[in-house]
């Protein structure tokens, strides 16, 4: 259970206090959508441990996240940017999101063969990325946050630059991935749609306050 209780951020110098309140079981999605600078993305940044909150607490089965170092949190975020390296081949971006320097087990590799098979890119493992589609792309980065396992899965506005059919295709294989992983998945957009399509709750930022 992910449990976000009372949490608050105020930006220096500034007067607004934005305030969250979420509650997640596994294998469940919120959707939160609003306004750019609603205070949407500040949400994911506390969480990730990017930001430091004023009061409130984050808690994952019992155990607190706030004050923890951001490399301690069991969290991984799928920006729009998805931070492919074009000249490394599908594996090898894959790989990186488990160990920088590449060496890898056997096991490893093979963990890579599955996970491509859950994203449907089992026939490209030894294309560059360059050579990918934009959602094929998007797939490799949803396919490296699958290697690190972590039960906490943040999505902004990962699929925004999709044509919509593509786009479609990787809301619903969110949806599987957060189901069959057991995940606690947050997703951020600026389409309702996006969110009635795969959310189990939907929020929205609404005077500085996330609300359902």
């Amino acid at each position: 259970m992910l449990k976000i209780q009372n949490l608050q951020y105020k930006y220096k110098d500034a007067s607004d206090i934005y305030t969250y309140n979420l509650q997640l079981s596994l294998g469940e999605i919120a959707g939160i959508v609003g306004q750019s600078g609603s205070g949407k993305s500040t949400l994911l940044d506390i969480i990730a441990g990017f930001i430091e909150p004023c009061s409130g607490s984050v808690v994952l089965d019992g155990e607190e996240l706030i004050g923890k170092p951001i490399e301690k949190r069991p969290i991984t975020i799928l920006f729009q940017n998805h931070n492919l390296f074009e000249h490394l081949s599908v594996q090898k971006n894959i790989l990186l999101g488990i160990n920088k320097t590449l060496n890898n087990s056997s096991e490893d590799l093979e963990k890579v063969k599955n996970i491509l098979k859950v994203v449907g890119l089992k026939e490209h493992e030894y294309k560059l990325a360059s050579q990918l589609s934009g959602g094929q792309q998007q797939r490799v980065a949803l396919a490296r946050v699958l290697m690190r396992r972590e039960p906490i899965l943040l999505l902004d506005e990962p699929f925004s630059g999709l044509d919509d059919a593509t786009r479609i295709e990787m809301l619903e294989l969110v949806q599987k991935i957060t189901h069959d992983y057991k995940l606690h998945t947050i997703l951020i957009t600026h389409d309702l749609d996006d969110c009635e399509r795969i959310a189990n709750y939907v929020y929205k930022m609404q005077n500085h306050t996330l609300v359902q």
